[in-house]
């Protein structure tokens, strides 16, 4: 039977590169990355050390760090380390400690690795980790990226023990004489990770002895099919999604018709904040009535007549603003509301986004703000029929995210002009008007 030293160089073999480059290590001072370390050392690699001490564990913190350069020290081999006030940096960002530490861990190591020209950072995950991920992602359900478990190789991390189990570990420790730190937090249940560890893969291990070596090889082929699955699921949604501008339409009829409709609102929905918990709510839409939406942090879902329509959750800060002179320019968005007055031109443009008014019906200040329900006004050309904005809008076919961004210009608490749709007739250029009021919008 081959070594475990035999066995990390032919993975590494097959996955890097035969003779990498300068490589940094991450290494807690624990069993696995000291065999990791030790791994490196016996295959005569070029490489440094990178210890985070994040000052949670008091004296055995500072027991890990003195450990780590001591090894260092002993094999000439660099030591950089940092220290962090992680508990204070978590608190101040509102963040989980384990997320804060994972997250200023990879910011420094990158440094590092920037700084001292190394050309991987390589860490010490290994197959029982690998499981654990798995089974998280599985339960917590993450859709069929997270069957991969940890990725061999991500941008300049790499992980070349994955092949390994903890007993293979075990047991190199063991023969080897490698000294480690035990991280005494490591038996506690108070996280996720360590409550899998402890209590379901033993539990799992008692019917299936080779769960760990079985979901190992298991995750190398649900890698392959998760290329497979995804290279289908982007032809499917080019073939069902509709770009129009920032907005994606999807046909509610053509949605219904395909029998893995859930998987791909799945994976489109996803990647805009939708939890997986939201795509039964997603999929309701599909038999719902027009209006009903979905909201992520970050988007939001409308059932709007014949489509589900993806779209920002944009809002306005700012959404009543009073103009007091001519001219004037209004920032709204991403345009500007521009006004002046002047004679009565001799042409008038149909560009919805240009108006004329007659000066004499119009008195400042004027108010620029967002509609609201019971709205009204007397659009042009309906020969004085009032009607309700919300009506008004329906009639026009406007889809109800554009609703939300819809501007009124109002003399009073008179509308008149539904600004970029339609002027009100009271205010409309007569025969006897003298001086108007031009009003556009443009482009910033």
């Amino acid at each position: 039977m081959s070594t475990l030293k035999e066995r990390f160089a032919k993975h590494w073999h097959t996955y890097f590169t035969d003779r990498p480059g300068k490589l940094l290590l991450a290494i807690s001072g624990g069993m696995d990355s000291m065999v990791l370390a030790h791994l490196c050392k016996e295959l005569n690699f070029s490489f440094g050390l990178a210890h985070c001490n994040f000052t949670l564990r008091g004296s055995d913190a500072d027991g890990d760090e003195q450990h780590v350069k001591d090894w260092g020290a002993l094999y000439q081999i660099p030591v950089h380390t940092t220290k962090f006030a992680t508990a204070s940096i978590a608190e101040a960002q509102k963040m989980g400690i384990q997320e804060t530490a994972r997250k200023l861990r990879y910011e420094w190591l990158e440094s590092i690795r920037k700084e001292y020209d190394y050309q991987w950072i390589v860490t010490a995950h290994h197959a029982n980790d690998n499981a654990e991920t798995f089974l998280m992602n599985l339960f917590k359900g993450t859709g069929i990226q997270g069957l991969h478990g940890i990725p061999v190789k991500n941008g300049k991390i790499i992980r070349p023990l994955l092949f390994a189990t903890r007993a293979d570990i075990e047991a190199y420790v063991q023969t080897q004489q490698i000294p480690f730190r035990e991280d005494k937090s490591n038996a506690e249940d108070k996280y996720l990770r360590n409550a899998v560890r402890h209590h379901i893969i033993p539990e799992i291990e008692k019917l299936f002895p080779n769960v760990v070596s079985q979901l190992r090889d298991n995750i190398l082929r649900f890698a392959d099919a998760e290329q497979l699955y995804h290279k289908a699921v982007q032809q499917e949604l080019k073939k069902l999604v509709q770009q129009r501008g920032q907005d994606l339409y999807i046909p509610v009829l053509k949605l219904k018709r395909l029998p893995y409709a859930s998987s791909l609102c799945h994976e489109l929905c996803a990647s805009y904040g939708f939890s997986s918990a939201q795509i039964a709510q997603i999929l309701e839409l599909l038999d719902s009535s027009s209006g009903k939406q979905i909201h992520s942090p970050t988007h939001r879902i409308i059932r709007d007549r014949d489509f589900l329509i993806l779209t920002s959750q944009d809002v306005t800060h700012t959404d009543f603003i009073t103009i007091q002179e001519y001219p004037f320019q209004i920032p709204i968005g991403n345009q500007i509301l521009c006004g002046k007055v002047s004679g009565v031109p001799k042409q008038f443009t149909d560009n919805p986004t240009s108006a004329y008014f007659d000066l004499s019906t119009i008195q400042l200040p004027l108010i620029l703000r967002t509609w609201k329900m019971g709205d009204y006004f007397y659009p042009l050309g309906m020969g004085m029929k009032k009607k309700k904005l919300s009506r008004f809008f329906i009639d026009q076919k406007i889809p109800l995210h554009h609703k939300d961004k819809i501007w009124v210009l109002a003399s009073g608490n008179r509308i008149f002009w539904v600004v970029g749709y339609r002027i009100d007739e009271r205010f409309k250029v007569k025969p006897h008007t003298s001086q108007v009021l031009k009003v556009e919008l443009r482009l910033q």
